[in-house]
């Protein structure tokens, strides 16, 4: 036998998970499905995602990649590994890749959703962001229209996670309208810790149509300016993680969109 690179591409509720990474003492997706690896195979793999997914956040498309020296057959990962996991995670596909591919530093882009509803829900209160209060639609697309392009996201990254780098080129950036539903999508090269949620946050902020006089309001300009280089200001507004989705990875010569 040889050492073989496994491409896992898995879809996930990540309502009762303390997100993607492994860590000391909380559920978290990552050592889930290395556990239920390890009881097909007897072996200690670790897991390489190209989004580390906070607490609540859940995923369409997560890709993640791991080596492993076994027989079992790459296409045969996915069935044997979703034996042996819960109902909210699942392996959607399983191949072998080359030697050399990472799923973190060899993805070219990620897809991000963000779902809104002025309905409250007893089904989808895990599912979505329940913001009940009326919000100018056009409003939301202009600010949306200035994430587009390459930006210094500083802002809207949680302090901690803040790096020498803090460039992000970004695709796209919209709003739509889905029925009762407002969905927000959002295509870059890289995304910040905590970025599509501040992202989101100060967007409706801007865009509520009846704002507090009283309270800390912020517009379309101290939106811009919170996108230069030059700006010490910090967003404050932040979403709930559970209406965000991790949709899709894209990786050279992937026709995933």
């Amino acid at each position: 036998m040889s050492s073989k690179n496994i491409k896992l591409v898995i879809e996930y509720n990540g309502t009762n998970y303390s997100g993607w990474q492994s860590q000391e003492g909380p559920h978290t997706i990552q050592d889930e499905i290395q556990r239920a690896i390890f009881k097909i195979t007897g072996i200690e793999i670790n897991l390489t995602a190209a989004g580390r997914t906070d607490a609540g956040v859940h995923a369409l498309g997560q890709v993640a990649n791991f080596h492993i020296d076994h027989r079992l057959e790459p296409e045969r990962y996915k069935d044997a590994i979703n034996n042996y996991l819960a109902d909210d995670i699942l392996i959607k596909s399983s191949c072998e890749v080359p030697p050399e591919f990472n799923s973190r530093k060899d993805a070219i882009f990620r897809r991000y959703r963000y779902l809104i509803s002025p309905q409250k829900s007893s089904i989808y209160r895990h599912l979505r962001w329940h913001q009940p209060h009326p919000v100018i639609f056009e409003r939301l697309q202009e600010a949306a229209g200035l994430v587009a392009g390459v930006h210094d996201f500083s802002s809207f990254c949680v302090t901690s996670s803040l790096k020498e780098n803090n460039h992000c080129q970004i695709e796209f950036s919209r709003w739509f309208k889905f029925g009762p539903l407002l969905v927000f999508e959002i295509r870059g090269n890289r995304f910040l810790h905590g970025m599509v949620r501040s992202l989101v946050g100060s967007m409706i902020n801007l865009a509520l149509e009846n704002q507090d006089k009283n309270s800390r309001n912020l517009t379309l300009p101290g939106f811009k300016n919170m996108l230069s280089s030059q700006s010490k200001d910090r967003a404050v507004f932040t979403a709930p993680p559970h209406g965000l989705y991790l949709v899709g990875v894209g990786y050279p010569k992937d026709e995933t969109k």
